[in-house]
């Protein structure tokens, strides 16, 4: 049986989060940090996972429901949580169209230092003009744009070509330093960025951060076999699982990696109760709490691009077709086809009967595993035993308690079948991954 790999993930920046169940807690106060933290470390995972949004979503104008108002920043966070931690994996989400690849780099090797070895990089993109005017520069990078730089005959900068050189610089940097401890000069010139000088921290412990990524483009695979250490992918089903592992895995031979060389971890939901019945009827009501009257009506604006205040949520579809209205949504991910979305709520609400809210909590609320803690070890071990992932990164609905019952109940079935660890065996990120540390380009 093969050894799977466990990862928690901070909820809030999602449409998962139940705010109105009581036990939920704070999303600003370290002790909301701290709680998942050491839950995931008493569970053995591999390591804690925090989003970043950079500016608050808008939705007609207004701050949108379910942001986080006053969120901390993450490095700072993992830094903290260092002191409080000492085999936990320490994961934050940074943006490569927003940052530079010298501060990062050092921040990113701090974090390694204070914590023996256990920090990685979530790199993620931006495409965004609306979160780009919250910078001086403004700037922000047309995703796929394929029309040529000025001057140059060649296609214009993606998000993707900046990050992968963002994360190649990075590198050079982490890599300026021996691994016997003697610093040297470097020099980096390429289309996005042109730096030299010398690199102030020491190389870190595990050689580089652990660098995570998540995209499901054609262009974001390609990306993750060229550049990542784990993929954070939102494929929860098996069939869609196996495809994207193995199309994933395939492309890692043309950049002289292995299929070990990358881990592969989708981000889950998981309900239980004392039978598969029970925790069925958990899951329906967490999904009727997740997706809220205002909420169902919110969804559906997005898809269809209009303001569709006046419509009943326990009501019937609009009939009218969309017209997407660019200002309507911002900071939010674009629907890429709403009048093919559309079509398909609106069959699936015919063919069952569903309100506007029924046909939300259908299509946008969902949990990936649900069963007794005994069921969902069994599908999980089943996922990564048949190809469709290494592991997991869990989200949970809840903050900060959300994890308790999965470490409590599903970790030990997990233990004593043999597919997760008892104890820690080493000390890094990486040796929780089972990566071997990078090779020193001098």
């Amino acid at each position: 049986m093969k050894q799977m790999h466990l990862a928690a993930h901070f909820p809030g920046v999602n449409n998962t989060t139940v705010w109105a169940d009581p036990r939920s807690g704070s999303q600003i106060d370290f002790s909301s940090f701290e709680h998942l933290a050491r839950t995931a470390e008493r569970g053995r995972f591999d390591f804690f996972f925090l989003a970043e949004g950079l500016r608050l979503r808008e939705h007609k104008g207004r701050i949108h429901d379910l942001d986080v108002v006053g969120r901390p920043e993450s490095l700072t966070v993992l830094n903290a949580l260092a002191g409080v931690t000492e085999r936990l994996g320490l994961a934050a989400t940074v943006n490569s169209v927003f940052n530079e690849p010298y501060e990062l780099a050092r921040r990113l090797a701090t974090l390694d230092h204070l914590s023996a070895g256990r920090a990685g990089w979530n790199v993620v993109t931006s495409s965004d003009a609306f979160t780009g005017e919250n910078f001086r520069r403004g700037g922000y990078l047309d995703r796929g744009n394929p029309h040529p730089a000025p001057g140059s005959g060649r296609p214009a900068p993606t998000p993707y070509t900046r990050a992968a050189e963002f994360v190649a610089t990075a590198r050079e940097l982490w890599d300026s330093w021996t691994p016997d401890g003697t610093p040297r000069p470097f020099t980096h010139t390429g289309e996005h960025f042109d730096i030299s000088g010398e690199f102030t921290v020491p190389r870190s412990p595990q050689g580089h951060p652990v660098v995570i990524q998540a995209g499901d483009s054609d262009e974001g695979r390609e990306f993750a076999a060229s550049a990542a250490d784990v993929v954070f992918t939102r494929h929860g089903t098996l069939e869609a699982g196996r495809a994207f592992y193995s199309d994933v895995k395939a492309r890692l031979a043309a950049h002289g990696r292995q299929p070990d060389d990358l881990r592969i971890m989708p981000g889950v939901t998981v309900v239980l109760g004392d039978t598969d019945a029970e925790a069925q009827e958990n899951a329906a009501a967490i999904r009727r709490l997740q997706v809220s009257p205002q909420n169902a009506i919110l969804a559906l604006e997005q898809v269809w691009g209009r303001d569709l205040s006046a419509y009943d949520p326990d009501g019937p579809l609009p009939g009218i077709d969309p017209a997407p209205d660019p200002d309507l949504a911002q900071g939010r991910v674009r629907i890429k086809d709403p009048q093919a979305v559309a079509a398909r709520w609106r069959a699936l609400s015919e063919a069952k009967g569903l309100s506007i809210r029924q046909t939300v909590i259908e299509t946008t609320a969902r949990q990936s595993f649900i069963g007794s803690p005994a069921t969902v070890a069994a599908e999980l071990e089943t996922f990564v035993d048949t190809g469709a992932a290494d592991g997991f990164i869990l989200v949970p609905h809840l903050t900060p308690v959300g994890l308790d019952d999965f470490v409590d109940r599903v970790v030990p079935l997990l233990q004593e079948r043999g597919s997760f660890r008892s104890e820690y065996t080493g000390t890094t990120l990486r040796s929780h991954l089972g990566l071997t540390e990078p090779v020193w380009k001098g």
